[in-house]
């Protein structure tokens, strides 16, 4: 006969089980997200999973390298540049920290790049012969109104002798009849007057030069506040000199100072390794745009001025043999304007950008006409209003000239956002937008990235501006040009919204960098911390099975209209042949990555591509190769120089 428990012990086990039960009871939440996470992890890492949406993977950068990347360009060399400059942070500004790391993604390898200037959110592109120019950046950080502790503004700076230029250095003096002092914040130059001959009398007029150029009263307080138009002397300045060179202001105050532009540009040499200082833009610039034309010049359209304003449509171009600027087409377009080259002669605006600009001028998409300087609206965008920080991408492959527009917000601080596709056709005879799918959820600062496969990636941002609220978006969707469907991706693990940038690799990923959030907290009360983790997502093609095999038979250099021979063992399995242009992404824009078809002919162990010789199709400049298989897996990409 079994006995029974006395009655202390089944106590004892009675207590026991009940603190068991109530311990249960009280981290049943922990516990249950505990076995759910470990069964996430198990999900998207089966092959199956991986196969039908892919695998995200963290890269692993050390510390050191780490920075705010702000601008994410693909070098022709494989690496991938990434600049910060200051990296919207002001600290860093101050103490002139400006960086740039550069990361080898084969050998996950890093070098810091010595970086001259604050090129936080200049404009950068991809040259001809695959350098990279980047223009503009941060001359001077916002400061909201009533953190302003001096008064200061626009100061016009004429120059009344017709025989000598000025320079006038950062620092320099000006000094207004009451004895009020402004400094300078930045260096300016002051061309010569001009003087003109009349006629028979010989009688000679000087017209007075004039350059404009930020200053600041030397001391804090509303003392330096004035509404009058006054003239300024110049410190340092004597006799003649005094009396031909001088300032003038309108008003000078404590008002909000805006982000102002810099001239400053440059051209990284991925050989070297190192930036090369060119002749500055006409105009300063922060948030601008630049975009190769045809003929591999470089067009740089708006961005904030010297003086924190938006740059009034003062266009110009930079010819890359002479490394110089010249005077384009006067238009004005708010900040960051997504462009894109359609004709020889031809910008088509989509009407996405980044901010900066009133709401009601410069928005309209449209097609530029740099010729002639005509612009012809296009119609039939639904929400015309939510544009700002939304995806514009060109849709492979690129003969096809068709464009798509994806999500996108309110101006300015709005919390509007958009779920909204479009999609324009400029081969029509009169294009016109038409809604495509709709996004998951209503979206702003998307990055949209060209496949190898004719599809378009598209991964990350926030519901609400700057990712308010918690509103980032752990989600991916693959849209299908052909189906004009979106599928679902695997989601990313990391939050991206403003400051955030995607770039295809040569090897067939996606790596996605930055993300700059206002707040961390969905009550909004703990500020944002900029992410600096790199995240890089697999697609499903790399889960199918055998990657065709590709080499070059012959050099890198290929001419537009010539032929390009391939060497593959798996020619005959070859799909598709595509030249990809490499990605240069910032603030959600990238002007440079686009995919053309090449028509191929096949023979044994090799593959025949015809370049096209549109040279608004194929712009000169380095470009990916890629074969696809017939189950859609790309082959690793092999590099050309179209010239």
């Amino acid at each position: 006969m079994t006995p029974r428990p006395s009655r202390l012990k089944a106590r004892k086990t009675w207590l026991g089980t009940g603190v068991v039960l109530v311990l249960l009871g009280l981290n049943a939440p922990a516990v249950i997200g505990f076995a759910e996470e470990e069964y996430h992890q198990y999900a998207i890492n089966r092959p199956a999973y991986k196969a039908a949406r892919g695998h995200w993977a963290l890269a692993s950068m050390p510390k050191t390298y780490q920075l705010n990347s702000i601008h994410a360009v693909l070098l022709h060399t494989g690496k991938v540049l990434l600049v910060a400059g200051s990296g919207n942070d002001i600290k860093h500004f101050h103490g002139g920290s400006f960086r740039s790391t550069l990361w080898d993604p084969v050998k996950n390898t890093f070098r810091k790049i010595d970086t001259p200037d604050d090129m936080f959110c200049a404009g950068q592109v991809q040259l001809a012969d695959g350098k990279i120019l980047v223009a503009g950046g941060t001359g001077r950080y916002e400061t909201l109104k009533g953190d302003v502790k001096r008064a200061g503004g626009p100061m016009l700076v004429k120059n009344e002798d017709p025989d000598r230029a000025r320079v006038l250095p950062k620092g320099t003096v000006f000094r207004s009849p009451s004895g009020m002092a402004y400094r300078t914040q930045v260096a300016v130059r002051i061309p010569p007057a001009t003087k003109a001959v009349r006629g028979r009398t010989g009688a000679v007029t000087v017209t007075a030069s004039e350059s404009r150029v930020y200053v600041e009263a030397t001391e804090d307080g509303p003392r330096g506040i004035t509404n009058t138009t006054e003239q300024y002397s110049i410190g340092g300045l004597k006799g003649r000199s005094s009396r031909n060179v001088y300032g003038i202001a309108n008003k000078l105050g404590l008002d909000k100072k805006d982000f102002q532009g810099i001239r400053d540009a440059y051209e990284f040499d991925p050989v070297t390794e190192k930036y090369e200082r060119v002749a500055p833009m006409r105009e300063a610039r922060w948030y601008p745009s630049l975009t190769t034309l045809s003929d591999g010049r470089v067009l740089a359209v708006s961005g904030l001025d010297d003086i924190g304003q938006v740059v009034p449509g003062k266009n110009e171009i930079y010819d890359p043999w002479t490394k110089t600027w010249s005077a384009a087409p006067t238009r004005f377009f708010p900040t960051y304007p997504s462009f894109f080259l359609t004709g020889r002669d031809t910008i088509f605006y989509t009407g996405s950008n980044a901010g900066y600009g009133p709401a009601d001028v410069g928005r309209r998409p449209g097609l530029w006409n740099l010729a002639d300087n005509a612009f012809t609206p296009v119609k039939g965008l639904s929400h015309p209003d939510i544009m700002e920080t939304s995806s514009s991408v060109l849709l492979p492959p690129a003969q096809d000239r068709r464009v798509m527009v994806l999500g996108g917000g309110g101006v300015g601080e709005s919390s509007k956002a958009t779920a909204r596709t479009a999609i324009i056709d400029l081969r029509s005879s009169t294009p016109a937008f038409r809604d495509g799918p709709s996004l998951p959820v209503k979206t702003r600062y998307l990055n949209s990235v060209i496949m190898p496969d004719d599809t378009v990636f598209t991964t990350g941002g926030s519901r609400d501006y700057r990712g308010r609220g918690a509103s980032n978006i752990l989600g991916a969707q693959f849209y299908d040009p052909v189906r004009n469907r979106f599928t679902t991706a695997a989601a990313p693990t990391v939050g991206r919204d403003y400051h955030t940038e995607a770039l295809l690799l040569p090897d067939g990923r996606v790596a996605v960098f930055g993300s700059d959030p206002l707040f961390s907290d969905r009550a909004n009360t703990r500020l944002g911390r900029f992410e600096q983790r790199v995240e890089v997502y697999s697609p499903p093609y790399l889960y199918h099975g055998h990657r065709p095999r590709l080499a070059l038979d012959g050099g890198q250099r290929v001419e537009r209209g010539g032929r390009l021979v391939l060497r593959s063992p798996d020619a005959g399995d070859v799909a598709t042949v595509r030249l990809m242009r490499p990605g240069s992404a910032t603030h959600v824009t990238d002007f440079d990555q686009r995919s053309i078809a090449l028509r191929v002919q096949r023979g044994a162990g090799r593959l025949t591509a015809a370049i096209p010789e549109d040279r608004s199709l194929v712009p000169s400049g380095w470009y990916m190769v890629f074969a696809t298989g017939k189950q859609g897996t790309p082959s690793k990409a092999v590099w050309v120089h179209v010239i």
